[in-house]
């Protein structure tokens, strides 16, 4: 983690914490079990103690959000690369409102959350305006959203599809993505299993899970990224996965990024999807 990164959908990384419990195929073979596990830096499973990062990684955020005030630019922060934000778990619970204290406190930063777990988002935000025991939080995500927050969940296949793209556009966000990887099936975007249509134009939802009525024109996901597993015991992609995903987007008008074919190394096979980088985002 770091202010600069090899991922190519973000320009930084950042956790505040390490630890988190496999939910789905898509953690089978998860590069941050491994990493935490080689170097010593946490365990994992819902009894694992979770471990928060030092006081100076909580102020590096500060320092990238002065560098992009001076700079007249926006820096996307991948946050968590290490953990999982919406993990519903006591440990945790303090040290998610002071991340929360640290998004509103760097306003030239886009703060990339994503989850496996998009259906604690909402119950998360209320226990964080619990413990702030103030209007702020009611101001600014119940009454709307943070601006600049970007709410994502992963979509490896259709049943986490079915399960998580659901929950995901129940919460008002500046951004909602995708993060298709590591693809391991055919994904319909369409939202007819659901009867839900997440990918179409004329969307308008209200949100009486936040206690308050937010309504949006467009389209409820407005990004989505896909990729293939890396790693020595990397699953196979089908090339035609990505193509579909691609050409839903395309249709849709919903930017569309390909991170990467996947292998023994992210970088084994390169980025390109029938002869192009396809690097677009919001």
């Amino acid at each position: 983690m770091g202010e600069n990164t090899a991922i190519s959908w973000c320009h930084s990384t950042w956790n505040p914490w390490i630890g988190c419990t496999r939910v789905s195929p898509g953690c089978q073979h998860c590069y941050a079990e491994a990493f935490a596990r080689r170097y010593g830096k946490a365990d994992w499973g819902p009894t694992a103690q979770r471990v928060r990062t030092s006081a100076a990684n909580w102020r590096k955020p500060i320092i990238w959000n002065r560098k992009a005030e001076a700079e007249g630019i926006r820096r996307r922060v991948f946050c968590a690369s290490l953990a999982n934000v919406f993990e519903d778990n006591p440990q945790v619970e303090t040290w998610r409102r002071d991340l929360f204290d640290l998004i509103l406190q760097t306003p030239h930063l886009d703060w990339l959350l994503l989850t496996k777990r998009p259906e604690n988002i909402i119950p998360a935000l209320r226990k964080i305006q619990a413990l702030k025991r103030d209007n702020l939080y009611d101001h600014l995500w119940l009454r709307g959203h943070f601006p600049n927050v970007w709410l994502g969940t992963t979509v490896e296949n259709q049943a986490a599809a079915d399960k998580r793209i659901p929950a995901l556009i129940q919460v008002p966000a500046t951004v909602r993505f995708l993060s298709c990887e590591p693809l391991l099936g055919p994904v319909d975007l369409s939202g007819t299993t659901c009867d839900t249509v997440w990918i179409d134009a004329g969307y308008a939802a209200t949100d009486p899970g936040l206690g308050a009525l937010v309504r949006e024109e467009g389209w409820p996901i407005h990004w989505v990224i896909a990729g293939g597993e890396s790693g020595p015991h990397a699953r196979p992609m089908n090339p035609d996965w990505a193509r579909s995903i691609r050409d839903q987007c395309v249709a849709a008008g919903v930017p569309f990024h390909f991170k990467q074919w996947g292998g023994l190394t992210p970088k084994a096979n390169g980025r390109e999807l029938d002869g192009r980088i396809w690097d677009e985002c919001p």
